[in-house]
């Protein structure tokens, strides 16, 4: 490849319809190590505001030599560089590659400003191997679709310039341009499964398709297209089956759906809530388990720290709470929001505090409570059942009762009669603050 050629391919895959100020991840390695130099000399792109960010993970000896390196480079360009030191949890069970990745993006997203662009180096060959990685696994198109050039990212959006652009037109143009660039040591481990396709695999199929790299991401291109289209209908169909809740489906709207379509739904769903991405077998039991049960009963689905119940005709997800502590027990005066185990808050609004400090309690069973209007005093099972509070929320809720013992209060869905009264007369309102 020629240097001049090399010089356009970088010049066209780095052109922006609109510019923008961008935020370079910076490894110190070949391919950020180009990235970063040939943007550094677009004076537009300088204009609009350039900046580098360096991750330190500290996993290897020659750590710091890095960062090091990283602030030589940037100070040879004139471009800003802010070095993070990161922490990576070894013992997260998702491997030291993912668990590395996890910090590294969450410290681009801890500096990233808001309508700036974060820049990678992702090129062909990392396209590729993503590619066959994810066919290896058995993926469907939305991870055969591998890696997209754009995406939202934190407060601004994430590029990939370099996708369709080889490593060897990245080794040529910093040969031309006499860049110094690291190598990391740990590349060359083939215990992992990306350095086994990138140094033998790969190679193996290259001599035989030339143009391999170029085929997996072309079919990656295709599986995005598809992916796309197939994302419009998810999204009507999930707006079907939505309730006033965010967090709760129709089962009945959800049986309506071909069951591919449904497990599309479910994980779309599962995504835009921000929980965990749903394992295989949560489908299947999902499909097996809770959307057949009996609208009494509560047939569950735990992964990681979410969790998915079945009651009545919903299907709910939310982050796994644990119940409030059945000794849990504080006396509360209402001058100040009182904290909740777990994190729900409780507010009297509308008053400086209750007349006499109520008794905040975990529910035990038995509890009895005199609703406004009512000649006989109900049991709270009924109460809740005729509110149609769901289980996962009657777990969690705060009760209160008055110096006699009397229930006065079932956080803020339901009052005693004297209760009410007061709160009425006081011009104030009790307010359960549920933690998101």
């Amino acid at each position: 490849m020629t240097a001049p050629y090399t010089t356009a391919v970088l010049r066209d895959a780095l052109r922006l319809a609109r510019p923008a100020p961008l935020l370079v991840g910076l490894s110190g390695g070949l391919d950020s190590t180009v990235l970063l130099h040939a943007l550094s000399a677009d004076p537009q792109i300088r204009e609009q505001s350039l900046r580098a960010v360096h991750v330190h993970h500290g996993l290897q000896p020659l750590a710091e030599d890095w960062a090091n390196h990283c602030a030589e480079f940037c100070g040879s360009i004139n471009v800003p560089l802010a070095i993070l030191k990161v922490v990576v949890d070894r013992d997260s069970g998702e491997g030291l590659e993912a668990a590395a990745r996890k910090a590294r993006y969450a410290a681009f997203e801890s500096v990233l400003r808001e309508g700036e662009t974060l820049v990678t180096a992702h090129h062909r060959d990392d396209q590729a191997e993503t590619f066959l990685l994810r066919a290896l696994r058995g993926s469907g198109p939305d991870g055969l679709a591998a890696m997209r050039p754009w995406r939202n990212f934190a407060a601004g959006l994430h590029w990939r310039p370099l996708l369709e652009t080889p490593r060897e037109a990245l080794l040529a143009y910093a040969n031309q341009h006499g860049l110094a660039w690291l190598e990391d040591p740990s590349n060359e481990d083939l215990r992992h499964d990306r350095n086994f396709l990138r140094q033998r695999i790969l190679p193996l199929l290259r001599e035989r398709w030339p143009q391999a790299d170029a085929a997996f991401t072309r079919s990656a291109v295709l599986s995005a297209d598809a992916v796309e289209l197939l994302g419009y209908e998810d999204a009507l169909a999930l707006a079907m089956a939505r309730t006033a809740d965010p967090r709760s489906l129709s089962v009945h709207a959800l049986l309506e759906l071909p069951a591919p379509r449904r497990a599309r739904v479910l994980r779309r769903w599962v995504d835009e809530l921000g929980l965990p991405p749903l394992p295989g077998e949560g489908i299947g039991q999902i499909e097996t388990e809770l959307l057949p049960a009996r609208a009494d009963a509560r047939a569950r689905f735990e992964w990681r720290d979410g969790v998915i119940e079945r009651w009545r005709d919903l299907l709910h997800a939310q982050r796994r709470r644990e119940p409030l502590p059945a000794e849990w027990s504080v006396e509360w005066s209402g001058q100040a929001p009182l904290p909740l185990p777990g994190g729900d808050l409780l507010q009297l609004q509308g008053a400086a505090s209750f007349s006499s400090p109520l008794r905040v309690f975990a529910r035990q069973g038995g509890e009895r409570i005199a609703l406004p209007g009512r000649a006989h005093s109900h049991t709270l099972k009924n109460v809740l059942q005729e509110l149609g509070v769901p289980p996962w929320e009657r777990e969690v809720l705060p009760l209160l009762s008055n110096g006699a013992g009397e229930l006065v209060a079932v956080a803020d869905l339901a009052y005693s009669a004297g209760f009410d009264a007061w709160l009425r007369e006081s011009g104030a309102r009790l307010h359960w603050a549920r933690q998101a």
